[in-house]
């Protein structure tokens, strides 16, 4: 597992198929509108077990991220049809992003394994990632990444939790505009 703090970076935008709830297409920019924070499940296959297993648990907890102001943003890397299959056995109750050209996954550099193999198919090479976003300014942000090293080495539900409410105690009120 590999984690790492990017405080500062400027999330790369994006617009992509949405099958799940909310408009479609989704764009970052309508993220930054409405939530304070969005996580980014970045996901390796259509086929892959530990991505539904991941999707299902955090829909079973999505009020827990909806009361702290997120979204939860599966990317499947597969075309719209695949991601609308998985939200018709899933009943996800957040937005599936379906990435066939993978062009999401590029700018938030998921991570491959297998040199040139595993580029030749997601199921082989492509790792996860969770990318938690702090949507509360101008732009999002990117605030914490963590970069599975294998197939299943995934944050729990409560670490992600974790890094968002710890984003919430640490915001400044500028007390020029709010009663402090």
């Amino acid at each position: 597992m590999s984690t790492e703090p990017a405080s500062g970076v400027v999330a790369p935008n994006f617009e992509l198929p949405n099958v799940g709830v909310g408009p479609d297409p989704l764009s970052l920019d309508r993220v930054v509108q409405r939530v304070d924070f969005a996580v980014l499940l970045l996901l390796r296959d259509y086929h892959c077990p530990k991505c539904k297993n991941q999707v299902q648990t955090l829909a079973e907890q999505a009020r827990q991220f909806a009361e702290l102001n997120a979204v939860v943003l599966p990317v499947l890397p597969e075309p719209r049809e695949r991601a609308a299959d998985w939200q018709e056995q899933f009943d996800l109750p957040f937005p599936l992003l379906a990435d066939p050209e993978k062009d999401l996954a590029d700018k938030y550099d998921q991570p491959t394994r297998y040199g040139k193999l595993g580029e030749l198919h997601d199921l082989l090479g492509r790792l996860p990632e969770s990318v938690v976003l702090d949507a509360r300014g101008d732009e999002a942000e990117v605030v914490y990444t963590y970069e599975g090293e294998s197939p299943g080495d995934r944050p729990e539900v409560e670490t992600l939790v974790a890094e968002i409410e710890q984003l919430q105690e640490t915001f400044v009120y500028d007390c020029s505009l709010v009663d402090c």
